[in-house]
């Protein structure tokens, strides 16, 4: 197992805590986003606190603010993204990794979500485990985590980065959440609930979905002579399309002109791809 240890509390609380389980082999990786003038110490504190476990690890710098400039993102979904491709990189074929999210993580994800017009899969939170990458933390709260930290005299880093309010996240986390919280003291553990029923909503949904596509398929077209239920046939649309998902005006767009007149119409998906609708076919290339 690798784990993903950044130095923060809910790291360490990851990092100790599979140690002293010692049912696995790890490895422990740590990139430092360049975000901070003292983010090269979090490495070493990282190095450090692993060199006394006796394990093996892996650290990287990265310019994440270079990076997000270069890709057009923003330095939250930049770093993901470079933090990710590191794990992958460093991970043995067969390890799974584990990241430190916890129910607070998933909460502040199904309100951001929430908030920018997510559907259901957006509405489901941080999940478990996807693919190979594990989160042994996500029914924890990190108040639980870090006081667990102080009983046992266990160092962390705290990043300042977390305390400010330009980024959405941080708002969600030091006002909205506390504000839910006024209202409904286990708001998190509810937030955290309706995202796992989402997840199981949606997947059900996609089976749904996925047969229905297969019923339509026909010559390399899908046949929309009796159209589905809107919320089907967008689902279903989507599925069709695979990824990057493309926006829910264009997915909107397309059912409109296969609902709609017979004339011809293309409706362009993004990323290279586009769909033609003729005699209430629909055929994506």
């Amino acid at each position: 197992m690798l784990l993903a240890v950044s130095g923060g509390p809910d790291s360490m609380a990851l990092l100790h805590g599979a140690a002293r389980v010692g049912r696995w082999q790890l490895t422990v990786a740590h990139l430092d986003h360049g975000l901070r003038p003292d983010s090269p110490d979090d490495a070493s504190f990282v190095a450090d606190a692993v060199a006394v476990l006796d394990l093996p690890c892996a650290i990287r710098r990265t310019d994440v603010a270079a990076l997000a400039g270069a890709e057009g993102r923003t330095v939250e979904d930049a770093g993901r993204e470079a933090r990710y491709r590191f794990l992958e990189e460093v991970a043995a074929p067969e390890a799974l990794i584990a990241t430190a999210h916890t129910a607070d993580d998933s909460a502040e994800t199904i309100l951001l979500n929430l908030v920018r017009g997510s559907g259901l899969a957006g509405a489901s939170g941080i999940p478990p485990r996807r693919g190979r990458v594990v989160r042994p933390l996500i029914g924890d709260r990190r108040a639980s985590l870090r006081a667990a930290l102080d009983a046992a005299g266990i160092d962390y880093r705290l990043d300042p980065t977390n305390e400010g309010l330009d980024a959405s996240r941080n708002r969600i986390r030091h006002e909205v959440i506390p504000a839910l919280e006024r209202i409904n003291p286990a708001a998190v553990e509810a937030l955290t609930r309706f995202g796992r029923l989402a997840s199981e909503d949606d997947a059900l949904l996609d089976v749904i979905a996925a047969g229905e596509l297969a019923r339509r398929r026909a010559g390399g077209a899908i046949e929309w002579r009796d159209p589905p239920a809107r919320a089907l046939g967008r689902r279903l649309l989507r599925l069709a399309i695979g990824d990057p998902a493309p926006s829910l005006e264009r997915i909107e767009a397309l059912l409109d002109a296969a609902e709609g007149a017979r004339g011809g119409i293309t409706i362009e998906l993004g990323a290279g791809r586009s769909a033609s609708v003729r005699e209430r076919r629909i055929t994506i290339e």
